[in-house]
């Protein structure tokens, strides 16, 4: 466990954000390993297009948790600014592959699903860090 930054055992609020941040990177993880096998029966046609475009997103917000995860002040809360975008981006694409019935009502609802918690946990790790 990380020590606080002030020396010593976390506080149980270092230690609430730290376990959220284990949590969502679980999440991000859980999310693509699950996004990835569907986009590949998506239309060929828009495999290059949006599909890529969803891909890189989600992509994008992994790696954006993983550089805010080693990172502190101002450059963290940077990362975790990308990591919303990227997440807002996903929701569009998501939404897009639901209109054209590239994703069933029930594929839509468990991604919305999957991408809703990772979105609330993201939300709490930004209120926590911009105080």
């Amino acid at each position: 466990m990380k020590a606080s930054l002030i020396g010593g055992p976390p506080s149980t609020t270092e230690q609430r954000i730290m376990a959220e941040e284990m949590v969502i990177f679980a999440r991000t993880f859980d999310l693509l390993e699950w996004l990835l096998p569907k986009s590949e029966r998506f239309p060929r046609s828009y495999r290059s297009t949006l599909t890529q475009r969803m891909m890189d997103a989600a992509l994008d917000l992994q790696e954006a948790l993983v550089t805010a995860e080693t990172r502190q002040g101002r450059s963290r809360l940077a990362a975790l600014r990308d990591a919303d975008a990227a997440l807002g981006r996903l929701r569009v694409y998501l939404r897009l592959a639901h209109r054209w019935r590239w994703l069933s009502d029930g594929q839509y609802a468990h991604a919305g699903g999957m991408v809703g918690e990772i979105g609330r946990l993201l939300g709490g790790w930004l209120k926590a860090e911009t105080g």
